[in-house]
């Protein structure tokens, strides 16, 4: 698993219920801003904005608590609609904010499709809380919803929250010499710059061509294959990680059939 580690423990907990034995090597790993300007600027002016959109539980975490550092009154937020994807909304309810819209597709792609079905959409402030990327360059998942969001007329504030870091290979000999010996079945990704970071630590392709790769939902996948991957397992259910256990397991019991009619 390269999920950092604030994602790892669901993943691993869905993965041992699945029968699995997950090794956890973060390739990235998220930390606070060292620069905390402009997310402060738009906490201050929070009424400004109609809409707040979520595409990570640390975007909530790392927001509500900026929020509470700087001793501002929560009750500017019941002026925003919330936008939060499929668990996460769970994680804005627990922090007492009404989620208004929990896309049917849990993606960035998906809360566009059903913000484009409200007929005055247009020219609504949306503010987005986005990571600050550092060590890879910055996935095209933010980019393309501002793009989408844009497309749609709305006026798009993107801010950065928190830090998404690769971490260094040296503290992962072990881990990456299993493997290189063809030890590890399954490497599995959630994110795109997890893939991006992974393949900074790696030699070549021979040193995982022994591994299935397995991506959380399309959008990872997508963003795989780009960077040159062979993907062949990717979770259907992506709302959350159960789903993608369960698809990493099926595929595991596909290959173990297939090897015993051998």
């Amino acid at each position: 698993m390269t999920a950092p580690r604030n994602y790892a423990a669901r993943l691993s907990g869905q993965l041992i219920n699945q029968g699995g034995m997950p090794l956890l090597m973060p390739t990235i790993e998220t930390c606070p801003l060292e620069n905390f300007t402009e997310l402060d600027a738009a906490l201050q002016h929070i009424d400004a904005f109609d809409l707040i959109a979520f595409t990570s539980r640390n975007g909530i975490n790392a927001f509500f608590q900026r929020l509470e550092d700087l001793e501002l009154n929560p009750f500017l937020l019941t002026k925003c609609h919330f936008c939060g994807i499929g668990l996460d909304a769970e994680r804005l309810a627990a922090l007492g904010v009404k989620v208004g819209l929990v896309p049917k597709e849990p993606s960035p792609a998906g809360i566009i499709a059903e913000l484009a079905k409200i007929p005055d959409i247009t020219q609504k402030n949306i503010l987005l809380p986005v990571p600050e990327v550092v060590g890879v360059p910055e996935p095209d998942v933010i980019p393309n919803f501002v793009a989408g969001l844009e497309k749609l007329g709305m006026k798009v504030t993107r801010v950065p929250t928190y830090r998404t870091r690769c971490l260094n290979k040296n503290i992962y000999e072990v881990e990456l010499n299993l493997i290189r010996q063809g030890k590890i079945d399954v490497i599995a990704f959630s994110s795109t710059a997890e893939v991006a970071s992974f393949l900074q630590m790696v030699d070549s392709k021979r040193d995982y061509e022994h591994c299935a790769i397995a991506c959380f939902g399309p959008y990872t996948a997508a963003n795989a294959k780009k960077l040159g991957l062979n993907v062949s397992i990717v979770a259907q259910d992506y709302s959350s990680f159960a789903g993608f256990a369960e698809a990493i397991a099926l595929s595991a019991r596909s290959a173990n059939a297939l090897w015993a009619q051998q």
